[in-house]
């Protein structure tokens, strides 16, 4: 994978694709085309693959969960990336940071492995990313 061209998706870029009465779907449905249509090898960890079907199944209905779960085989190349007990002091360092005020300790587990990945972009509209000097996408 070369670093350059991989696009990370956060759990909220992922809700917002998968329903569509999200305000933001429309938007997501044309940055994810874009993203494909570019190239773009995608990438998103095992916490935020968690973390968006805890969401999709506790606020949609469980069909909505288990056929976003199962679209995940549909992204070619799709790259889940794991998190470790050794990612957890970088993981715990973003919280020491002053302009990342309210922070989930998924997102500090994002930019700990996008940065270990050589990631720069993230397909996400969580500011955060921004903040913490990501090229936001979306």
């Amino acid at each position: 994978m070369r670093a350059s061209r991989a696009v990370f998706v956060d759990s909220g870029a992922w809700i917002a694709l998968a329903v569509s009465s999200d305000p933001l779907h429309a938007r997501a449905v044309e940055t994810w085309n874009g993203i494909r249509s570019a190239g773009y090898t995608i990438c998103t960890s095992v916490p935020v693959i968690l973390e968006t079907f805890t969401f999709l199944d506790r606020n949609t209905r469980r069909e909505v969960a288990l056929g976003w779960k199962d679209s995940l085989s549909e992204v070619s190349g799709l790259r889940a990336l794991e998190c470790g007990a050794r990612d957890m002091p970088s993981v715990w360092k973003y919280f020491e940071r002053q302009d990342l005020h309210k922070l989930s300790a998924v997102d500090a587990t994002s930019f700990v492995l996008m940065t270990k990945h050589g990631i720069k972009s993230a397909f996400a509209f969580d500011h955060h990313f921004a903040s913490a000097g990501f090229r936001m996408l979306g």
